[in-house]
């Protein structure tokens, strides 16, 4: 970085100047100009007060790629990704990319020469792809019904926000499955009791937020199955895979959520958690190209071609997509499948650390998906939320919170083991924890301070 120089020519000290004699205003525009090395330097200085992003073990979000992805995205920083006649080559990999995913998910009727054999879109995230999702699932009832009944959308209430934000923001009923201490996914037997002839889809989820868990997918279509052929509503199912989408494929091959099941109609995943990518890529697909209602696709002339668009945002940058692309060409499935094993390795070590401890109980293991949920055994003078204070102050992010509706009086510690997060880390982090235990234990008995048992390899 260049140093400023004084008019004699000496090079001043870096923080020498402005930065250090004048204040930046934080809320209007500069009445000057900043050097540009200076304007780096401010930002970057104030972004050090951030928490380490890989150590933050409450976001699923990717917060390491291989450097040569992070060339291409930064190559492809200013290509829209609206402008398919401009830019047809990030246009193309996106295609390709929907296709992967679509074929990842046993799509039927793919045609690997036919790019657009494969009905999905790639998005900013999961958040966008459950609207669209959504929207699609209303869209199909709508048309199925000949009255003005309000519609609504049978939900566990361990589900995202965003399936709150969906059914607000497009007038649909949500009808919440309540959870209970020890069970924080849905049942098959919830699920028959609340559909009815309104009812537009049922969201099942594949590794929820709170204990990434895998809600019973197959159950729950077998019990639609059911319902349907006795004469009741026939009622699709979407999967919310934005956790799971992009590791169930690779750990549990075998079993059966998603478009193998005829009942499940869409499915989002988040290519910027598992998918490996930064944010925020996530993908929306369907079964076939009938689950998708046409009224829903906008042809658009713009730029100087006819252009069909099924997404709620427009202008958005291509760098995403290319980085997925990047990482489903350089990993492949055996690629994926290394990482995704490697961090449930290393998520099932940390957990069994845990299990053994005797004040700890584990409710999920790490090995559904890396996402370990553990709790407080029995009557302590502190909480997991002091925990997840102390444990930051050592610099880990761990965070803290209490389950859904109906179960409110269990809280937990999550975490979130990702790309990036190495068994030794897990190793560390277990010391962490071990010493945070035993400091507010001999706080709690008046113990002061003493030294925390050493993590085994």
């Amino acid at each position: 970085m260049a140093r400023k120089k004084h008019p004699n020519g000496v090079i001043s000290a870096a923080y020498t100047g402005r930065l250090a004699t004048n204040p930046v205003p934080a809320l209007r525009l500069p009445d000057e100009q900043l050097d540009p090395d200076a304007a780096y330097r401010f930002i970057h200085d104030e972004l050090m007060l951030d928490g380490s992003s890989r150590l933050n073990l409450a976001t699923f979000v990717t917060t390491w790629m291989d450097p040569q992805a992070e060339m291409l995205m930064a190559e492809t920083f200013d290509k829209n990704m609206i402008d398919k006649d401009e830019y047809p080559a990030t246009a193309s990999i996106e295609e390709r990319c929907v296709n992967m995913v679509a074929d990842l998910f046993h799509a039927p009727g793919l045609d690997p020469e036919d790019p657009s054999s494969a009905t999905g879109v790639s998005t900013i995230g999961s958040s966008e792809a459950v609207m669209l999702a959504g929207l699609a699932l209303k869209w199909r009832w709508r048309a199925r019904v000949s009255d003005s009944s309000r519609p609504n959308l049978v939900l566990g209430s361990n589900v995202q926000v965003v399936w709150e934000k969906f059914c607000r923001y497009f007038d649909v009923e949500p009808k919440y499955l309540p959870m209970e201490p020890g069970r924080y996914v849905i049942t098959p037997e919830q699920v028959r009791e609340a559909v009815d002839e309104n009812t537009i889809g049922v969201v099942a989820i594949l590794g929820t937020t709170f204990t990434g868990e895998l809600e019973p997918v197959s159950e729950i279509c077998d019990v639609l199955d059911t319902i349907a052929a006795s004469g009741g509503p026939d009622v699709p199912v979407h999967v919310d895979a934005a956790s799971g989408g992009f590791v169930v494929p690779f750990l549990h091959p075998h079993l059966e959520w998603d478009f193998r099941l005829p009942r499940v109609k869409s499915i989002n995943a988040s290519g910027h958690k598992y998918g490996l990518v930064y944010p925020g890529i996530g993908f929306a697909v369907w079964r076939t190209k009938e689950d998708l209602p046409e009224d829903l696709v906008f042809r658009v002339n713009y730029l100087g071609g006819d252009m069909p668009t099924f997404t709620l945002n427009f202008s958005r940058p291509g760098n995403q997509v290319v980085g997925q692309y990047y990482n489903f060409l350089r990993l492949g499935r055996p690629g994926y499948t290394d990482i995704m094993k490697a961090l449930r390795d290393t998520a099932v070590r940390v957990s069994a650390h845990l299990a053994a401890h005797p004040d700890f109980v584990v409710v999920t293991d790490g090995s559904a998906i890396p996402v370990i949920a553990f709790t407080l055994t029995g009557e302590h003078p502190y909480t997991v939320f002091d925990i997840s204070h102390e444990l930051r102050a050592r610099g880990w992010q761990v965070p803290a919170y209490t389950m859904p509706d109906d179960a409110t009086d269990v809280a937990v510690l999550r975490i979130v083991v990702r790309e990036g997060f190495s068994a030794d880390l897990g190793r560390l982090l277990c010391i962490a924890i071990d010493e945070v235990i035993e400091q507010l234990n001999a706080s709690a008995a008046g113990e002061g301070h003493s030294t925390a048992t050493h993590f085994a390899h």
